[in-house]
């Protein structure tokens, strides 16, 4: 994609109406700077994407007489959602007034405006279509959800994803499940034991955003999760079931549960992946995970430095060194380990983030880097972890680079790859099985 210049900043009235400003470029922040936006660096709005207004912000541009940063009075800065699979390089760029709402738990990217084209920077880090906008057709997520309840009237956890999880979030991954499909999500723990700045299914009254759904209030059998969870592994392509939702606390303090599950699943079937989302606290509970038959496991950090990591996690019980090792402990048994790597242009491919990563990767031999988009107010989070300044920045595509070139066996993704990838064809095209 060649474009000529910069795309032009885009700012909003207020009402719902988003217009270019063709006296200024669209600039990127990274860390607490605005900064120029490499042209190699935009592509198109991924379809699935759309647009946030960024009330009591205005926008930093580039003016294109000049060359010179300078802000958008003519409305509120703009920032863009890019959808699942895609990671952004860079941020909205604005500057705050004192009196603007803390931002909701979404990702903020830079948006643009040229050749009557929406452009992002960004990479498609991903093939998987599972999470597509276009493959979700409401009228088939309707009937399945409907089956699923009727086929499983008594089963707390299937009431739980269809009903809130499937047709009240519009989860991607409850919505595939109704649709027979890929990964299953089986949500187990109503309680935590990190307090996570972010957290999308709690927050404390006294902060001024709200989670983005509900929690789940009860602790599932064994029963339950081998009900639903086995048909989906003996009938749907590419099958996944994974511990560990949005809509849940920590599912590895409900270990022995999950444990019993994945012993009985494997009594019944040996087709697909078996795999947890968690915060890696505990390593004993995941080596006996991995006894009963655990393939693979995801965990979630906001930074591979532990100062950076716990100011974020704020974990209870546990430290950065137990996710380590939980990691280690999954490639000691054979299975497959990712980190789901909160991209926060500015501080993941800041200097110190880099060799820090660079040192977790050859710690735990780790499998993959899911490079996801941080969703959270980019001012609110550097302000509760006390981060003023991000130090040297290396560029999050430059970082990328720098990575596959120094462990070319490392998979860069956005999901939790099935059976099929683990065992080597890692470049599956879904579109077309």
């Amino acid at each position: 994609m060649n474009l000529p210049d910069s795309p032009y900043l885009l700012y909003s009235d207020g009402k719902g109406n988003i217009f270019e400003d063709t006296t200024l470029y669209a600039s990127g922040r990274s860390g607490w700077d605005a900064v120029d936006v490499p042209l190699d660096d935009w592509i198109f709005l991924p379809s699935g994407g759309s647009l946030y207004e960024l009330p009591g912000r205005h926008g930093i541009g580039i003016d294109t007489k000049t060359g010179k940063m300078r802000l958008c009075k003519k409305g509120w800065a703009v920032a863009a959602f890019i959808p699942p699979a895609h990671t952004g390089l860079f941020l909205s760029a604005y500057e705050k007034e004192d009196s603007a709402p803390t931002l909701p738990l979404f990702c903020y990217t830079a948006v643009g405006w040229s050749n009557q084209q929406f452009y992002v920077p960004a990479v498609r880090i991903e093939q998987d279509i599972r999470q597509e906008s276009i493959g979700y057709e409401q009228t088939k997520i309707e009937a399945g959800a409907a089956n699923l309840l009727k086929a499983y009237p008594h089963n707390r956890l299937v009431k739980h994803l269809m009903q809130n999880c499937c047709m009240t979030y519009h989860c991607p991954a409850a919505r595939n499940f109704a649709l027979g499909r890929w990964e299953c999500p089986v949500p187990v723990s109503p309680a935590c034991n990190a307090n996570c700045i972010g957290c999308i299914s709690f927050q404390p009254q006294e902060e001024s955003i709200t989670s983005t759904q509900d929690r789940l209030t009860f602790k599932p059998f064994a029963e339950e999760i081998v009900e639903f969870t086995v048909p989906h592994l003996q009938t749907a392509p590419f099958p996944i079931v994974s511990f560990g939702q949005g809509c849940e606390g920590e599912p590895l303090l409900m270990w022995e549960t999950i444990r019993d599950s994945i012993s009985e699943i494997r009594k019944h079937t040996n087709r697909g992946s078996i795999n947890i989302n968690t915060n890696g606290s505990k390593p004993d509970a995941v080596a006996a995970l991995c006894k009963a038959g655990l393939n693979s496991i995801r965990v979630s950090m906001n930074s591979a430095r532990k100062h950076i990591y716990e100011s974020y996690y704020l974990p209870n019980n546990y430290s950065f060194e137990d996710l380590v090792e939980s990691l280690q402990v999954v490639r000691a048994h054979g299975g497959w380990s990712s980190i789901n790597y909160f991209v926060f242009p500015g501080m993941t491919d800041s200097v110190e983030e880099y060799e820090a990563l660079r040192l977790l990767i050859k710690e735990t031999k780790l499998s993959m880097i899911q490079w996801r988009n941080f969703n959270i107010d980019p001012d609110w989070y550097l302000g509760k972890i006390g981060v003023i300044d991000t130090g040297e920045r290396i560029g999050v595509k430059q970082l990328m680079e720098l990575i596959h070139e120094e462990f070319p066996e490392l998979k860069f993704g956005y999901f939790n790859p099935s059976m099929e990838r683990i065992r080597g064809d890692f470049e599956i095209d879904y579109a077309h099985k």
